[in-house]
């Protein structure tokens, strides 16, 4: 078992940076995507995670969004809450409201005993035009361990 969780958490990062690499070029960093969300119990397959974000960019108006993660692959144990922040890279550099609605995937990789971390990259949106590239360490308290391949849902907000 521990062999198993080591391989998906080394295959989890060399997918992350081939994704971070190959897609930060041609881009600008427009603002800063920060979530947050309330419990979260993970399954043996999977996880499913609903968050509120606001999107910060200078000059202009926070962007409330709805999201939903998804999480496929080893996903043990139940968190009380987490918090996310990406930097959130675009073929432009300013992104109107309601720019960033879409579907993102990308690898993810976490682990919790009481405080934990965790890091994933994203690409999707407008024509799988734009990055979510983890700005520090996702944190989260509970117990958990997760590894594998992961979705997010934008959707306006309140």
């Amino acid at each position: 078992m521990r062999r198993s969780l080591t391989r998906a958490w080394l295959a989890a990062a060399v997918l992350t940076a081939s994704v971070a690499g190959s897609h930060a070029q041609d881009r600008v960093r427009v603002g800063v995507l920060e979530c947050r969300g309330g419990a979260s119990i993970g399954f043996i397959v999977g996880s499913v995670t609903n968050l509120g974000c606001v999107l910060r960019a200078e000059g202009v108006p926070e962007d409330r969004y709805v999201a939903v993660i998804r999480k496929v692959g080893v996903d043990l144990g139940i968190t009380q809450e987490s918090a996310l922040a990406w930097a959130v890279w675009a073929p432009v550099n300013r992104l109107g409201p309601g720019d960033l609605s879409g579907t993102y995937a990308g690898a993810q990789g976490s682990a919790s005993l009481g405080v934990g971390v965790g890091g994933n990259v994203l690409v999707g949106g407008s024509n799988n035009s734009i990055a979510l590239q983890p700005l520090s360490v996702q944190g989260q308290v509970g117990v958990a361990i997760a590894a594998g391949l992961e979705s997010l849902e934008l959707r306006p907000g309140r």
